[in-house]
């Protein structure tokens, strides 16, 4: 059994899990602050440090570089009730082994000690420490951890990466956090909603066009591929391609040319690929609406984001993300109550992350407090009770008309709130001869 430096602050978790790991037969000293921590560690020697991230005026990230300083090879384990992508990066990079969401099953902490233990004779690099952006990718639920630390070991690479997830759920803030820690961040980063593309024009967008290719190709066009060269490049709605088109994407992924629709030789590019899909893509291959070979050329790193439902403790966090954000871009000063944030967190969120911040946008600006009764009315606005719907087409035109009204007419908004594409909005006006 190694000997482990135990880093908590709550006394009552610290008994907890000290008498959990000596019940286990793990000799452990445990400490309540950062400073005891850093002079235990300049004398004595621990295999293990398992620490809480926020301590007192310094954290756990200290603890790390203390740790890391005394012994190389001393594994270190984090752990937090109030994860963000910056602090997994920056635990990452600082070498941490694991990093562990609270609250937490024993067999979870037991799980990271036993693989410490057993990776004690690898020999590891301390990585640089570096300043990190402030992002909106918020929750502190196990899964997003979870998410987190794939971020963090996927972005460092030039692997392809599948984002899964329903409307809202954050796919395309995924693939900008990948990019943002990646060696091409400060390369263009081109996200293409492939759904609203025509499937005839799909190939001239990203591969580029000649001068004279087809009717209206009245000058040379450089595709999304090589306008991003050495950058990366986010492919939105994936499953929305056509399988006619999908084996030329599958050739560039292997071969990373592009040949622009009319020219006679091909050029290189250097992109990464990151793709999202709101559709089961498995099921698509099974039906033959998807190729195989594609589909496995895209999933070597695959992300799947749960719904907001499914990670409700995340809500109140949002809850005042965005309550603050909204409060700053107009100038309010609304108050964010418990009630209001039960409320919250007993809805379902069918649209997600995107459907909360919309609703709290709404509030701050039509709100003086957030409480349960304006949730409820916020809610209800949002939901037809106007009449009954027949087709689905009726209850699109429904939502789309709702939404206008709501936005006093301001396409831009309302699309937002939609969730489409300002020129998907335009057509389906179009159509609907508004």
């Amino acid at each position: 059994m190694q000997k482990i430096l135990l880093v908590e602050d709550d006394p009552a978790l610290q008994f907890t899990i000290l008498t959990a790991l000596e019940e286990k037969g793990y000799a452990v000293d445990g400490v309540s602050t950062t400073a005891e921590a850093i002079e235990r560690l300049s004398g004595d020697a621990y295999a293990i440090v398992i620490s809480d991230i926020y301590i007192d005026e310094r954290t756990g990230l200290d603890i790390l570089d203390a740790a890391k300083r005394k012994d190389p090879l001393c594994s270190v384990i984090l752990m937090t009730g109030r994860g963000t992508v910056e602090t997994v990066m920056a635990a990452t990079r600082g070498g941490a082994f694991d990093y562990i969401a609270k609250p937490f099953d024993f067999d979870v902490l037991f799980d990271a000690i036993e693989r410490a233990e057993a990776a004690r004779g690898d020999q590891g690099a301390e990585a640089e420490e570096e300043d990190l952006p402030e992002t909106e990718m918020i929750g502190s639920s196990p899964a997003m951890v979870e998410i987190y630390k794939t971020v963090s070991r996927a972005a460092p690479t030039d692997a392809s990466v599948i984002v899964e997830g329903e409307t809202g759920t954050g796919k395309e803030l995924v693939a900008r956090m990948i990019h943002r820690f990646s060696r091409r961040a400060s390369q263009p980063f081109v996200p293409v909603d492939c759904s609203s593309i025509a499937p005839s024009l799909l190939e001239s967008e990203l591969f580029g066009a000649m001068r004279g290719a087809f009717t209206g190709a009245d000058r040379d066009r450089v595709g999304v591929f090589e306008a991003a060269h050495r950058g990366t490049v986010f492919l939105d709605e994936i499953g929305e391609i056509e399988m006619n088109f999908q084996l030329a994407l599958l050739r560039f992924l292997e071969g990373h040319e592009i040949r622009p629709v009319g020219a006679s030789r091909s050029k290189e590019v250097d992109v990464r690929v990151i793709a999202a899909t709101n559709r089961d893509l498995q099921r698509l291959v099974d039906g033959k609406k998807f190729r195989e070979d594609l589909w496995y050329r895209l999933n070597t790193v695959r992300i799947v984001l749960p719904p907001l439902r499914e990670r409700r403790s995340d809500i109140p966090l949002l809850a005042r993300f965005y309550i603050n954000k909204y409060n700053a871009r107009y100038n309010r000063e609304v108050k964010l109550m418990d009630s209001g944030v039960k409320a919250l967190q007993d809805y379902t969120w069918p649209g997600n992350v995107r459907q909360l911040q919309h609703v709290v946008e709404r509030l701050t600006i039509l709100a003086d407090r957030v409480d349960s009764e304006t949730v409820h009315d916020a809610l209800t606005s949002m939901e037809s009770r106007e009449k009954p719907v027949e087709t689905l087409a009726d209850a699109e035109e429904d939502q789309i008309r709702r939404v206008l009204a709501a936005t006093g007419g301001n396409k831009s908004k309302a699309a937002q709130i939609l969730g489409i594409e300002r020129k998907t909005l335009y057509r389906k006006l179009e159509r609907m001869k508004l």
